[in-house]
């Protein structure tokens, strides 16, 4: 049985993940019995999400390309490869850090699913560290929209592979 998105207290180590991040939140959803790693649930995410989502991404893409910002992961470090627009920096199968630096703002993403065979879960945690008056505004304007995409990225890690 899976159970709804719901916003939960942050639980990672934000000084190791991302020093001095200003914004963390998390959100967690029930998997039931399902056997996902860390980067299948991320992969569903971001992958497999609702189509409205890319299209919001392309808008942002478009909005923020005349202020030099990144609009994907293009050229950030990434050890683990990309998945979608993520550059992955550390994976365990219980967990996936992905993320990049850039002029504006860092912001980190990391996947966690844990609990026992019975009754599993994934938890979704964004940390963002604003480095100007650049990326205070921006992350003041995307905050409702980074709630809402996050919470219908997660519903997709509970439902089956399409």
């Amino acid at each position: 049985m899976t159970g709804s998105v719901r916003e939960i207290a942050p639980n990672v180590d934000a000084g190791a993940l991302l020093a001095g991040a200003q914004f963390i939140d998390a959100f967690c959803v029930e998997i039931g019995t399902a056997p996902v790693s860390a980067r299948e649930a991320c992969t569903r995410m971001v992958l497999h999400g609702p189509r409205w989502i890319d299209a919001l991404i392309r808008l942002r893409n478009i909005l923020v390309t005349p202020f030099g910002l990144k609009t994907s992961g293009e050229g950030a470090y990434a050890p683990g490869g990309l998945i979608g627009l993520f550059p992955v920096l550390s994976e365990t199968p219980e967990r996936l850090v992905a993320g990049f630096d850039d002029s504006h703002l860092d912001f980190r993403i990391v996947v966690e699913v844990a609990g026992e065979t019975t009754l599993r879960h994934a938890t979704l945690t964004t940390l963002v560290r604003t480095n100007n008056l650049l990326g205070r505004t921006y992350l003041a304007l995307i905050t409702p929209f980074h709630k809402l995409v996050a919470r219908s990225m997660m519903g997709r890690i509970a439902e089956p592979v399409r």
